[in-house]
């Protein structure tokens, strides 16, 4: 299959890689199922990416501690893996995105959305029907209306109970990390939703590297 496997990690001076057994997981699950290997040498793959001095023990004295990072990783399918680093800039706590609904659609029966892969295309589409200045992010849906999720993040619906609602993996796509973190912590439950439901509460769209962010049709 000429795809890859993708995790995007980050990485803080405190706590190390953030919910980094769950995106392993993510990725084995991936690779069996895919039938691609090497996932197994992720783990020293993205230890031996971070700087000396992310390292316990390793910093040399005097040397600052690195600032928060951006971890890429892609696992190809002849078994070899590439990690990129990059520094990371959390947004700030009061910002909102602007959401667009794609007229891109995405299909409820590809198993290969629920893979984080290098297969980007529908996803690319959406994100190119408006500019950036216009929207910091697309909400795409499935062939039958139903919302499914962003071009990279999980969508969520605070509608005051108490419990957010994301789209069931059978609206068509990606299991996210974030999103199994909250299923399984009981924060979230999984609801088909449709466009008019997201004027009923607050959308949150999210993912691991960045957490929840507020956000609102444009």
């Amino acid at each position: 299959m000429d795809l890859s496997l993708i995790e995007t990690l980050r990485w803080e001076p405190a706590t190390g890689f953030v919910r980094l057994e769950r995106h392993l997981a993510r990725l084995a699950g991936s690779a069996v199922d895919l039938g691609v290997p090497g996932a197994e040498k992720a783990r020293d793959a993205l230890f031996a990416a971070l700087p000396s001095s992310a390292l316990p023990g390793r910093a040399e004295e005097g040397e600052p501690r690195p600032a928060p990072l951006r971890i890429r990783l892609e696992l190809f399918a002849d078994g070899r893996i590439e990690v990129q680093t990059a520094p990371f800039t959390p947004l700030p706590p009061e910002a909102t995105w602007r959401l667009k609904i794609a007229a891109t659609r995405l299909s409820s029966a590809d198993p290969l959305l629920r893979h984080k892969t290098s297969r980007r295309a529908v996803y690319a589409a959406a994100r190119a029907e408006h500019p950036a200045a216009e929207a910091d992010e697309m909400i795409l849906l499935n062939e039958r209306g139903e919302v499914c999720e962003g071009t990279i993040t999980s969508l969520f619906l605070d509608d005051g109970s108490g419990i957010l609602k994301t789209p069931p993996l059978s609206s068509g796509l990606l299991a996210g990390v974030l999103r199994e973190e909250l299923l399984e912590t009981g924060k979230a439950v999984e609801k088909a939703l449709r466009p008019e439901d997201l004027a009923r509460g607050t959308i949150l769209m999210g993912n691991s590297l960045r957490g929840l962010i507020r956000s609102e049709l444009a």
